[in-house]
């Protein structure tokens, strides 16, 4: 009978801890455990003359035990975790089952952009909220094709994937499927598009605000000679935003200062959005020939264009994320906050309102806080982060219109020389 009592008295201990907010979900989960184990015990142990009570109630012992258990994970506040290095990229749960997980685009996952950047915020989530995650990269690399890129959803959603990000938009012909074929898990599309489907939710960006921040601001720090380097082999919609605002952004502030500024505009050697010999010795090309600064727009792109730099005194603008800590040859960075987005739309999961975006498509801005530079780590010394904010405050109004529409790349620049190689 004291056992018996020692599992009601845990039960009580379990309901304050909960009540009261002083434990988290690991903790109220770890008590509950160990109480249904004290169930079990006094069910094997007790006298005869007992065993039919402690039978008899064990069951609501338990069922209350978890429930209180699950209601406190429910109410835990967030926890405050804001560097995602400090969460590892893979955990292991208890019960083998991962509540939030990640499909990458082609690159590998720590390619100090967009993957990286997206994955971080999945992490920082899960993390704060006492979730499990994980990571699945479709099969064959840069080679995957749609049935790898489903087979890894297919895993992460038969994984206990309630809310499965995919990145890219190539992930669209997989996507459709997985998301008919798991109805009960919530897919981000990040950088795609609506699918007509009530579980998929699709984020993009304004990344022509960020290019032009990005080329405005080299110009104006004094550079006059660019480069742009671009993933997708010209097909990916989100590069080409960002590309053609960096050309918009320079000849803006070209034009201010009667200045003309000598660009290389190019899609070869990203069509992987990998690091090569052969975009390597472009860029150290470019660079020999005279060139600045390279707006490095690709994924893993980045390193080899970060080791030309480096090689030949030149410097990178990075994408995505903030790049300034991946090589000192970075000046600044044209931010989209791929992570704060998959934190936001993973939130719309649990909080009961992910119908506001469930089969729909959201695009992020300038006015959202999801494009700009880090004005904390920029190298710049001439353009400064007072002149920036105007800048970014006028976009925020709309007094300062970007054009997105990049089939209109091709055109006179009256103070940029464009060469499209």
């Amino acid at each position: 009978m004291r056992k018996f009592g020692a599992i009601l008295l845990s039960a009580a201990m379990i309901a304050s801890m909960a009540a009261c907010g002083a434990a988290q979900p690991q903790q109220v989960s770890s008590a509950a455990s160990e109480a249904a184990a004290a169930v079990s015990e006094a069910v094997e142990t007790a006298p005869e003359e007992v065993k039919e009570a402690v039978e008899s109630v064990s069951e609501v012992v338990e069922s209350a035990v978890e429930s209180v258990a699950a209601a406190a994970a429910e109410a835990a506040p967030a926890g405050d975790i804001t560097d995602p290095d400090e969460i590892p990229d893979t955990m292991t749960s208890e019960d083998g089952k991962y509540e939030v997980a990640f499909v990458t685009d082609v690159g590998q996952l720590k390619d100090k952009s967009f993957n990286q950047g997206t994955y971080d915020g999945v992490k920082l989530y899960a993390a704060n909220h006492g979730l499990s995650y994980k990571y699945y990269q479709p099969a064959n690399g840069s080679e995957a094709t749609d049935d790898d890129r489903y087979d890894a959803m297919k895993a992460a959603a038969e994984g206990g994937g309630k809310v499965i990000v995919c990145a890219g938009f190539m992930q669209a012909g997989a996507l459709e499927k997985a998301a008919k074929d798991y109805p009960d898990s919530n897919f981000i599309f990040i950088d795609g598009w609506s699918l007509g489907l009530d579980n998929v939710a699709a984020i993009t960006f304004q990344e022509e605000q960020c290019g032009y921040f990005a080329g405005y601001a080299a110009v104006k720090e004094g550079y006059t000679k660019l480069g742009f380097c671009g993933g997708g082999g010209g097909t990916n919609d989100a590069c080409c935003r960002y590309g053609y605002g960096y050309v918009q952004g320079a000849n803006a502030a070209a034009a201010e200062m009667g200045e003309t500024v000598d660009m290389n505009y190019s899609w070869q050697y990203g069509a992987s959005f990998s690091a090569s010999p052969e975009l390597q010795a472009m860029a150290s090309g470019w660079y020999e020939n005279g060139t600045e600064v390279i707006f490095a727009c690709g994924g893993s792109m980045f390193d080899s264009i970060a080791a030309a730099a480096s090689a030949n005194d030149g410097y990178v603008i990075g994408v995505d994320s903030d790049q300034s800590g991946d090589s000192d040859t970075v000046i600044t960075s044209a931010l989209k906050q791929v992570g704060a987005a998959a934190e936001w739309a993973i939130s719309k999961s649990y909080d009961g309102t992910w119908s506001e975006i469930g089969n729909n498509g959201t695009t992020l801005g300038a006015k959202d806080g999801a494009t700009g530079l880090p004005t904390d780590t920029w190298m710049l010394e001439n353009y400064s982060v007072e002149e920036f904010q105007e800048q970014f405050d006028a976009v925020v109004s709309g007094e300062l219109e970007i054009d997105a529409d990049f089939a209109n790349l091709e055109q006179d620049w009256s103070n940029v020389n464009l060469n499209i190689i």
